[in-house]
């Protein structure tokens, strides 16, 4: 990591450190079908992708003119759906009258063009809101299987020419009815300054997500293989010897900016694979009721 950029976390984690995330308004949540395995890191060529950690796969289907999610803005994007489903208890959600005011929420910049926010987040909310998402858990003797997309409707008036332009209309998203049902029963409570500082980094999001959620539900030590976190993080490593090894430096370069901002987080990094230990939670609020609710 450059200097700059540590300080950077640095300063932020003492800002979240010094402030609990409620009182700051930036507690949030995220859907726990989607800390336990992971979303595309960056551009599928499949349009068919397939996550696993222990018993559960997640997996995710698009249409081939449109193609699947990726990269950090559909994590953002699920953050925002999940803390605002939990915050009205609604399923139809409000995201302004302004597309910079939706920006805004989720600490991105408009900028037009080719490569700007604008075009990029359009089309990852096209992708995110039209892929089809099954969760599967399996095991000897049992097998649950749940499909569904986590929008049934969406409705955006905003002008990508003029961000700040309001629309006639409110634009608004429905979620679908099991993607709400799961974000409303098994909500992960996050700190959104942590995940506004990581943004850069989609690794860095999925373990901070996934960090924030195993480490309060741990009991005991574990230590989890280095082959292990690779299926369930994936990053497009081959699965030999040197595909792990480039898994493993990659896991925990950003392993080291999550705990600047989580430094309760108890994890150390083996030979063999990451040892987790009990640790305070990184969010006060955390409890169980939430995290284990049926």
């Amino acid at each position: 990591m450059k200097v700059e950029n540590i300080n950077k976390l640095i300063s932020e984690a003492l800002a979240i450190e010094a402030e609990d995330a409620k009182e700051a308004g930036a507690l949030g949540y995220m859907a726990r079908a989607l800390a336990l395995a992971t979303m595309p890191h960056s551009k599928p060529v499949d349009t068919e992708f397939t996550r696993t950690n222990g018993l559960f796969t997640l997996t995710m289907l698009a249409r081939r003119s449109i193609g699947l999610p990726y990269g950090t803005v559909p994590r953002l994007l699920t953050a925002w759906m999940t803390t605002e489903a939990v915050r009205t208890q609604e399923k139809t959600l409000t995201l302004g009258h302004t597309l910079s005011e939706f920006m805004a929420q989720l600490d991105l910049v408009p900028t037009g063009g080719r490569w700007g926010t604008i075009t990029r987040l359009k089309d990852q909310m096209t992708r995110l809101f039209t892929c089809t998402i099954s969760a599967t858990y399996q095991e000897a003797g049992v097998f649950l299987d749940e499909g569904f997309r986590v929008t049934d409707k969406v409705q955006l008036f905003w002008s990508p020419q003029d961000p700040t332009q309001a629309a006639l209309w409110q634009s608004e998203i429905t979620l679908s009815e099991p993607f709400f049902k799961e974000v409303i029963n098994h909500p992960i409570p996050i700190d959104l300054r942590a995940l506004k500082a990581l943004k850069r980094s989609p690794m860095a999001l999925d373990i901070y997500a996934w960090l924030t959620y195993r480490l309060f539900c741990l009991r005991r030590e574990t230590s989890i293989p280095w082959q292990a976190l690779q299926v369930q993080f994936g990053a497009g490593y081959p699965f030999d010897d040197r595909g792990v090894r480039n898994f493993k430096s990659h896991f925990i370069t950003h392993l080291k900016k999550v705990c600047l901002l989580y430094p309760g987080a108890n994890v150390k990094p083996t030979t063999n694979g990451l040892v987790l230990k009990p640790s305070r939670p990184h969010v006060s609020t955390l409890t169980a009721k939430l995290l284990h609710s049926d």
